[in-house]
């Protein structure tokens, strides 16, 4: 901590002869704009950003944690291991290596091509995901299932498109992946997951805004010495019917579910009053009858001693019965149900 003697010699080093300021004045080299601006090449790009730079991309961090999304993608991982194992034939490793939120757009201009963008859709939520399966894990896949010898590496052959067979081959990969990221969401919500198209050039896999949010989860699948990555990205938009439920927190297998809340809420229900109008009659007037309407007028009702009235919840019609009296008060003896409770 600077002492008395060193903030005053700054302070004189930032003034002339005639006391005036001339911090203003001062310029900054070149450690100090990069500082100022959040771009530290020291610190490796690894730590959190700060200065203006932080600003810019705080819309990246901002969004809220949905924690029963993360338990969801636990669980997808268990399915994949298993699934994977039988489709391959083969030893399977499954692993999540983190769970972010980036912007769409920023997403496309980092996938690493060449690679296979799956499209698919979520029936129930009407909205679209992507799935993302790098060159690695496309060459490991045709080459397990086209029966590749053990310990030796995927044959990688850059720079040509992806033939029919390994575009169907990871395919299927594929619609294993949709049918385990369906039964992860059951418990939740239950949804469908359909295949829609594959591609291979980012720009034919928009199914957002470059600036909408997104949530993008990254597993890893290793098979022996074979092996490569698998991306996961559901826009934020694409979650909004399950979003009240994805901000639960996990309790055993209820998925966040309080059972004493529940029992209280609905002691409370049964116990709630409810006010019931008796409606004798009703009658449709023109406007201008109405406005001819004065103190004195009146109206006529074709409602009878022993006609049947309705039991009324505000519009909905609970009751029918005969109006009578009963120890000097006007009473509704009911004798139909109207609405099934």
């Amino acid at each position: 901590m600077a002492t008395n003697d060193d903030l005053a010699a700054e302070w004189d080093s930032m003034s002339d002869d005639d006391g005036e300021e001339v911090g203003s004045a001062r310029v900054l080299n070149q450690d100090e704009i990069d500082s100022l601006l959040g771009f530290d090449e020291a610190g490796g790009g690894d730590g959190d950003t700060s200065g203006i730079h932080a600003i810019v991309n705080s819309a990246l961090v901002s969004y809220e944690r949905l924690p029963m999304l993360e338990v969801v993608f636990d669980r997808l991982v268990r399915m994949m291991s298993t699934s994977l194992r039988n489709f391959t034939s083969d030893n399977v490793e499954v692993s999540l290596d983190n769970i972010t939120s980036i912007r769409f757009g920023d997403y496309l201009n980092s996938i690493p091509l060449p690679a296979m963008l799956s499209v698919f859709k979520a029936e129930e939520w009407d909205n679209f995901g992507l799935l993302v399966v790098d060159s690695a894990l496309i060459y490991s896949i045709v080459d397990v299932l086209l029966g590749g010898r053990r310990g030796t590496a995927a044959m990688r052959i850059e720079g040509r498109p992806y033939t029919t067979i390994e575009r169907n081959l990871v395919e299927r990969m594929v619609s294993v992946v949709l049918s385990d990221l369906s039964a992860a969401f059951d418990p939740l919500s239950p949804v469908t997951f359909r295949f829609d198209r594959l591609e291979t050039n980012p720009r034919f896999a928009t199914i957002a805004r470059p600036a909408n949010a997104a949530v993008l989860a990254r597993l890893r699948i290793d098979m022996e010495d074979r092996g490569g990555r698998l991306e996961l990205m559901l826009p934020y938009a694409t979650l909004e019917p399950v979003r009240e439920l994805l901000l639960q927190m996990f309790m055993g297998e209820k998925f966040g579910r309080d059972s004493i809340w529940e029992t209280h809420l609905a002691n409370e229900l049964w116990n709630t009053d409810v006010e019931l109008e008796a409606v004798l009659d009703e009658i449709v007037m023109p406007l201008h009858d109405v406005l001819k309407l004065k103190p004195g007028s009146r109206i006529l009702l074709n409602a009878m001693p022993t006609s049947t009235i309705d039991m009324r919840c505000g519009n909905v019609s609970l009751f029918s019965g005969k109006m009578g009296r009963k120890s000097g008060n006007i009473a509704v003896r009911i004798s139909n149900r109207l609405r099934k409770m």
